[in-house]
């Protein structure tokens, strides 16, 4: 008698068992145009950043107040930051390619414009924000405006995207990526709530108390900005230890809870020194 042919086998993709276990991104994909453009932007405000910085030592002058080289130096390494921080965070944020592409070119076009505008400014020697004295400085001031609502717009809905769909990535990535996402809508909040008091102290004539009304909420605004950044890093850090699946997202959930502390204290102080 003939032996039979052997049966063929097939092998069955083994599948997580874990409710809570989302997708893992694609790795060693290559970054898209809109994506290899926002990182030479980032980086290239960063760089302004730093030369300002440079400038600031050897030129001098006060580092506080609405005319000093502080503002070119952090509005360029935060907007640079942040934009390469949005770029790579939005990679794990399930949306359209184009949404993805036309939200990325108009944010990475909105942060050369803020730190242009308060670049600019910097090196006219008069302040960026609420500035109304002449034509041109309120041309710019309300530019920067108008930027910072295109700014609000865009992250919200990137916002609003990552809880709509759960968004991909390692154990740990999906709470972190929307927890970054939250707090950073509190310090836009916070930002946004700088700029319309600013304005108006300025429009009905008390422009140096405009200046001033921004401190409380100073601190609230720069501590939200990078959550979106300071979370996905860590889950995204934590994806590459031999530590458990559980134990990740303990980490995870912890550092969101004391980023949240953090937060909240920086509300209290807000509404304290108001």
């Amino acid at each position: 008698m003939e032996n039979e042919p052997a049966a063929a086998t097939r092998t069955e993709p083994v599948r997580s068992s874990a409710p809570d276990s989302p997708p893992t991104a694609p790795t060693g994909r290559k970054p898209s145009p809109v994506e290899r453009l926002c990182h030479a932007t980032g980086a290239a405000l960063v760089v302004s950043g730093l030369l300002h910085l440079i400038v600031f030592a050897v030129d001098g002058g006060p580092w506080d107040g609405p005319v000093s080289w502080r503002k070119p130096v952090t509005f360029g390494l935060s907007f640079g930051l942040t934009l390469i921080a949005i770029c790579w965070v939005a990679s794990y944020v399930r949306l359209r390619a184009r949404t993805r592409t036309v939200l990325l070119a108009v944010f990475a076009a909105d942060c050369v414009l803020e730190v242009a505008g308060i670049t600019l400014q910097a090196w006219r020697g008069v302040p960026s924000h609420f500035n109304m004295e002449t034509p041109f400085d309120t041309a710019v001031s309300m530019s920067l405006a108008v930027g910072g609502a295109v700014l609000v717009v865009i992250l919200t809905a990137l916002a609003v995207a990552s809880f709509v769909r759960r968004p991909e990535g390692p154990t740990g990535m999906a709470l972190a990526v929307r927890a970054g996402f939250a707090i950073l809508v509190v310090g836009l909040l916070a930002g946004a709530a700088m700029i319309a008091r600013g304005v108006y102290l300025t429009r009905t004539g008390h422009q140096l108390a405009g200046y001033a009304s921004t401190a409380s909420l100073k601190p609230l605004h720069g501590v939200s900005l990078h959550a979106i950044l300071v979370l996905p890093v860590l889950a995204r850090s934590l994806a590459g230890t031999p530590w458990s699946d559980s134990t990740r997202r303990t980490l995870v959930r912890a550092a969101v809870g004391c980023y949240t502390a953090a937060v909240v204290g920086a509300l209290t102080w807000a509404v304290v020194a108001y």
